[in-house]
């Protein structure tokens, strides 16, 4: 792999080939991030002050892209080193607070431009959102807060950044599922079953019209399940995005009951998003899951790839 700073004034810088190094990408939060080890020698303290940004590359193709959050100069036995560590793109909209707004009408357009675009952030593809009357922004929401509650809630899409730090607001673009069967070549298989925090039922009140609603997890009731969440609503909520609040609050723990890891031997194995088929005839949790997360390291010993899978319907 190589690695590339970028500073604010565009210059791009190459490191030298790492010694060690971690990329690791999710589904929007927990945010994507990266960490990289080089020999390094003094004299170019400049480069690492005026450093805004990384990029990597594997083969000609951008595998990572994102935000410099520290430098680090060490001299010991192994000589000097330098360590780069930051995250990607969905932090410069974590980061920044949001102003309180209020939309008669807003559309994915409007949040686009008020909260995403003055970052320098890329949009690579957006569904038709429906525009939403009354939309209002809390006064300490961050950026990102702003563009998950309006295409979750509203839009029932979960935004995204792929691995150049693009943006997408679009839903689940599925092609032919990557196959691990016996003849893949797998240093670990994990399954776990996870109870706790999977929700039973969910009451959610709206104090303005007096509505109240519960939804009902029958499944894990019918297991013993016992987890209820009470959630009132902001008083400015419509019906509709109460009901998919209580609804998402309960998919979405549902949706972290299993789930299973793999480590391969094998750089950028698969990405977030992707469709997994485990086909193993030793392992009992055979299927369909999806990439939830991906871990891709390498160091003097070698590399590979850790993957977190789930239910293919997961709620982000």
């Amino acid at each position: 792999m190589t690695g590339y700073l970028i500073c604010y004034d565009g210059t791009k810088y190459q490191l030298p080939l790492p010694l060690s190094w971690q990329l690791d990408y999710a589904l929007g939060v927990p945010c994507d991030s990266f960490w990289l080890r080089c020999v390094w020698e003094k004299g170019q303290e400049q480069v690492l002050a005026d450093a805004v940004r990384f990029e990597a590359e594997e083969n000609g193709e951008t595998v990572f892209r994102g935000v410099v959050d520290e430098c680090q100069v060490s001299l010991d036995g192994e000589g000097c080193l330098l360590e780069v560590s930051g995250r990607g793109m969905a932090a410069l909209l974590l980061d920044n607070e949001a102003g309180a707004a209020d939309y008669q009408t807003a559309t994915v357009e409007d949040i686009l431009r008020d909260h995403v675009t003055p970052y320098g952030i890329e949009t690579a593809g957006v569904d038709p959102l429906p525009a939403v009357s009354g939309f209002a922004v809390q006064s300490g929401s961050s950026e990102w807060k702003v563009l998950y509650d309006f295409a979750r809630y509203y839009g029932g899409v979960a935004p995204r950044f792929d691995r150049e730090g693009k943006l997408w607001l679009t839903g689940w673009q599925d092609g032919e599922a990557v196959v691990i069967g016996d003849s893949t070549p797998v240093t670990e298989l994990v399954s776990r079953d996870r109870r706790y925090g999977v929700l039973s039922r969910v009451t959610v009140r709206d104090r303005t019209r007096e509505v109240t609603e519960t939804v009902e997890n029958g499944e894990f009731l019918r297991r013993g399940g016992r987890s209820r969440r009470v959630l009132t609503m902001p008083g400015r909520s419509n019906y509709r995005a109460m009901r998919y609040s209580g609804q998402f609050q309960l998919d979405k723990s549902a949706s972290e009951l299993l789930r299973v890891q793999v480590r391969l031997p094998i750089l950028f194995f698969a990405w977030p998003g992707q469709l997994v088929r485990l086909e193993r005839w030793e392992w009992g949790r055979c299927g369909t899951f999806r990439v939830l997360e991906s871990r891709v390291e390498a160091d003097r010993s070698g590399g590979g790839t850790r993957l977190e899978l789930g239910s293919p319907d997961a709620v982000i």
